[in-house]
């Protein structure tokens, strides 16, 4: 008889243990997303925005930003540094027409059978 009531006590506490942490990831969910919502309205401007940016090395950019309605500033950007490298107008930038085709993804299969027949 005590050993049954060990096992059971043993049980409950597994079963609270349980609630407690799908409680606790529960409302980390729901505090991550109420902090992401938060951040996107206090962050969200239309002043400024980054237009285009090309990644030249692991922390070194060179960027496309717009300040006002037409005023356009290409800037370098590192780790430390920050470098306006000259101002464009609007008739200067590119617009894209038709989108930019996505990634396809590899199907494995195919790229087997390449390597399978290069090795022949």
């Amino acid at each position: 008889m005590i050993l049954l009531s060990s096992a059971g006590e043993s049980f409950f506490q597994l079963i609270f243990a349980l609630f407690v942490f799908v409680g606790v990831l529960a409302l980390t969910a729901f505090v991550t997303k109420w902090i992401a919502g938060y951040q996107k309205t206090v962050g969200a401007n239309k002043n400024l925005e980054i237009i285009e940016a090309i990644r030249l090395s692991n922390n070194k950019f060179v960027q496309i930003v717009r300040a006002g309605e037409d005023k356009y500033f290409v800037v370098a950007t590192g780790k430390d540094e920050v470098t306006l490298l000259g101002e464009l107008s609007s008739s200067q930038l590119k617009e894209l027409d038709e989108p930019v085709e996505s990634i396809q993804p590899v199907d494995f299969k195919t790229v087997l059978e390449k390597l399978s027949k290069k090795q022949k």
